[in-house]
């Protein structure tokens, strides 16, 4: 590779890496990054609403690891609550394994030069002692100075209180939950808690329930209530998403029972007669996305004033709702957003587009705006870009099916080498928001196919549940299907087509090579290989995914085996990329190692790199730039370029 290549491949996994997990409370931001070079510590800072020019304020100021390990996979790592007039600030620190807490104040001064905006009321508190498991940040604070929240302990969630009084204290468990819960919140004076529950052998965007308790006095449960409506889920299987109290007893959230994740308030002033205030059902349109990670937000706001994002084709709008009426749509340039957060007009969000990458918009709605957030922001567009377009085309059993297609940048070739995506999941989707290895590919000419396969989310219910009992069928013919589809228009050279997929989506690119031919080589990062494995060790969160995506085990132990990649590897002799960190968690390298030799054994310009403190997903710079230098070669040979 020349040096020219390096520095682009430098210059494209480069990411700035500041304002994670941002919040916004009366005129503060809060966010974190990363302290100094070191990716082990980390700190919370914060800074005025909408002053970008004001330096930040780093509010933790001993060393900590504030991350959430929640289920595996983590999510929103603190929470800040505007309680008493002051700044609750609490996080999970993973130095200790414990909660930690500290009250702020807003300068008396209002803003200072000195970059300070907020004094400590009260310095950092360990709440917690260590525990042998995982904290959620759904925390809860109730007028008795008790903090509730969520925790994992030997494979079972509970429902916790810990006293803001005292230090290191045990975790006083309130409920033990029959497995998985998440997304605890509660009505402004904290004597009404709500959360989802989910069970085997579901998955929670599969089926989960919507549950409801009183607090007593001495911060106990009175009642339990599980929302049952006829209209919503007492027939069949529904997914509730992101329950949010916008007032003392209303409650909005989203729910799928129409097919769509689509507005839902209730009304709780009677906790045994919860009622439905109002349900907007629109097709077309989602309120929601699959929880992989805890903290996901739709909804932000009050009552007088609530904001909710929604998914509308292959963009994101923010409406806005008045007293549960809607008022406005407002267009957004962003395919994905990851932080959102509303204090009264204030709208706080960080957006991703085709052509430039992440930027924090902050906009006061007391101000007058127009409906199209682009006129009210500074966009810095990659310009060397190629934008994606979507392109639907016909999947298994001719199902209308969408991708996103990358024109090349340059001519290098007569007919550009076409490389296929297979996104991870499988249950997740390909956005459209700048990515940087697809970028690199089309700067060399390449053209990029990205395959949402039956299956990927954003496309309704039904869409989701093609791949129900038919993995490795469906997402591999829906990947298939679009590259002849593409090969057949002479848009592409049909000699030089390759697949590529990370987890999931390497058993999709596996099996692509097993049964057809339209693929002439593949690259996994971390792939799926053993659905056998999977099902036996892989961790709890996703112990019984496959129960949707293959079938029970037991009834349905052929289809483990058939569509394993493991146990087919003979029969694959093209060549094969193949990346794993042995620091994985949910799939084991070890599965990669036993067909590392029959790989390099049978298939010319194969090759399988281990990265020693690489996990599932790679985090290091240094190993990105391994692997793109490492597939560029790859490339030039299994492809003859």
């Amino acid at each position: 590779m020349s040096n020219d290549d390096k520095l682009k491949v430098r210059k494209n996994v480069s990411k700035n890496k500041a304002f994670k997990e941002l919040t916004i409370i009366r005129n503060t931001i809060f966010w974190i990054d990363d302290v100094g070079e070191s990716q082990n510590f980390n700190g919370i800072f914060a800074r005025p609403f909408n002053q970008k020019d004001a330096l930040p304020q780093k509010l933790t100021s001993k060393k900590y690891n504030i991350k959430n390990n929640f289920h595996g996979y983590g999510g929103k790592s603190y929470k800040c609550i505007d309680f008493k007039n002051n700044f609750y600030l609490i996080w999970i620190d993973q130095l200790t394994k414990a909660v930690w807490f500290q009250i702020f104040k807003e300068v008396a001064s209002n803003y200072s030069s000195q970059n300070k905006y907020l004094d400590s009321v009260q310095e950092p508190v360990q709440l917690s002692k260590s525990i042998d498991g995982n904290f959620d940040s759904s925390f809860v604070i109730s007028s008795k100075n008790l903090l509730y929240g969520i925790c994992e302990i030997n494979n079972r969630d509970y429902l916790f209180s810990l006293n803001l009084k005292k230090t290191k204290q045990d975790i006083h468990r309130i409920k033990k939950f029959k497995n998985f819960a998440g997304e605890l919140s509660s009505n402004t004076s904290a004597n009404l808690l709500s959360w989802i529950e989910w069970d085997s052998p579901y998955m929670p965007w599969e089926r989960n329930d919507l549950f409801f308790a009183q607090i007593n006095t001495a911060g106990e449960i009175q009642k339990i209530k599980r929302f049952s409506n006829n209209l919503i889920n007492a027939k069949k299987n529904v997914s509730f998403f992101q329950p949010y109290w916008i007032s003392e007893t209303i409650l909005v959230c989203s729910e799928d029972s129409s097919g769509w994740w689509n507005l839902l308030f209730l009304d709780v002033s009677e906790i045994q007669n919860i009622f439905i205030k109002k349900k907007v059902e629109r097709n077309l349109i989602e309120y929601g996305s699959p929880q992989w990670v805890s903290g996901i937000t739709f909804f932000s706001g009050t009552i007088k004033n609530l904001f909710c994002l929604a998914k509308k084709e292959n963009n994101l709008v923010v409406e806005q709702y008045k007293d549960l009426q809607f008022v406005k749509e407002f267009f957004t340039p962003f395919s994905s957003i990851s932080d959102f957060g509303v204090f009264r007009k204030k709208v706080l969000l960080k957006g991703y587009g085709s052509d430039f990458l992440g930027i924090v918009l902050e906009i006061d709605f007391a101000e007058k705006l127009s409906s199209n957030f682009s006129e009210q922001i500074h966009i810095d567009h990659i310009k060397e870009c190629s934008k994606p377009e979507a392109f639907w085309f016909k999947g298994f059993e001719d199902q209308s099916t969408h991708s996103f297609l990358y024109k090349p940048l340059v001519e290098n070739f007569s007919k550009p080498p076409l490389l296929v995506r297979a996104h991870s999941g499988p249950t997740s989707f390909f956005d459209g928001s700048y990515n940087s290895e697809v970028q690199y590919w089309t700067s060399k000419g390449f053209f990029v196919a990205e395959v949402n396969y039956g299956g990927s989310s954003g496309f309704g219910k039904a869409y989701r549940e093609r791949l129900n009992y038919k993995w490795g069928i469906v997402d591999s013919y829906d990947c298939k299907s679009l590259a002849l589809e593409l090969t057949k228009s002479n848009l592409v050279d049909s000699d030089k087509v390759v697949i590529s997929g990370n987890s999931a989506g390497g058993l999709t690119a596996l099996n692509c090579l097993l049964y057809g031919s339209i693929f002439t080589a593949a690259i996994c990062k971390y792939p799926v290989i053993d659905l056998k494995d999977m099902h036996y060790n892989t961790h709890r969160f996703e112990k019984d995914y496959l129960n949707s995506l293959v079938g029970n085990y037991a009834k349905n132990h052929d289809d483990y085996i058939y569509r394993s990649p493991i146990n087919h590897i003979n029969q694959i002799k093209k060549p094969i990329l193949l990346f794993h960190g042995k620091k994985d968690t949910v799939i084991s390298y070890k599965q990669t190692l036993k067909i590392q030799e029959i790989l390099l054994h049978n298939n010319k310009y194969s090759e399988v790199i281990f990265f020693e403190n690489e996990g599932h997903g790679f985090k290091n710079k240094e190993t990105k730039e391994v692997v793109m230098q490492k597939t560029h070669d790859f490339f030039k040979n299994a492809l003859n370029i």
